[in-house]
């Protein structure tokens, strides 16, 4: 059972990083109204963050904006929330969350934070693996930076918390 939930999982993962290729959302503002808001099929998603289940039982969710700030959040585990949750933040904040990670580097990152990469450095395992995606214009950029990796730049981990800052998802992960 548990080696099957593993699989749902990481099938969920591969899904949401195609929601933020195709059509996901973004947003930035911890105090965003709460609604039930329509996502058209044909918005790309200005940010994303999906956060990966570990052994000791971390947050799992995923949470995009789109750049008119439908924030799409969704918990599966180890979370206050669990299921789909929608909010509405200013464009404004979505573009200032652009502005400062693109400021901070993010375009410059690798693509991949992982043991089987030479950017990974000193390795530690059981923590959990972030996915973030970040479209600017016809620019995107897609980091997985697995928390085990040492090598990781410090700023990729403000930059997943500002992200995480900016959406509001404490409001439903408990954190």
């Amino acid at each position: 059972m548990k080696v099957r939930s593993d699989l749902v999982l990481r099938l969920f993962c591969l899904g949401a990083v195609g929601v933020a290729f195709g059509c996901g959302s973004r947003a930035a503002a911890p105090a965003a109204e709460q609604s039930s808001l329509a996502v058209p099929a044909d918005t790309l998603a200005a940010v994303t963050l999906y956060r990966s289940p570990c052994f000791s039982g971390c947050p799992v969710y995923s949470v995009s904006v789109t750049p008119d700030g439908v924030v799409t959040y969704r918990g599966t585990d180890n979370v206050r929330r669990l299921g789909i949750e929608r909010a509405r933040v200013s464009p404004a904040r979505v573009e200032a969350l652009l502005r400062e990670l693109e400021g901070a580097g993010y375009f410059l990152l690798a693509d991949r934070y992982r043991p089987s990469e030479p950017v990974c450095g000193r390795y530690v395992p059981d923590l959990p693996t972030v996915i973030t995606t970040l479209r600017v214009g016809r620019r995107l950029q897609q980091v997985e930076h697995d928390h085990g990796c040492g090598g990781a730049p410090m700023s990729l981990r403000v930059m997943e918390s500002r992200i995480d800052e900016a959406l509001g998802t404490a409001r439903w992960t408990g954190n």
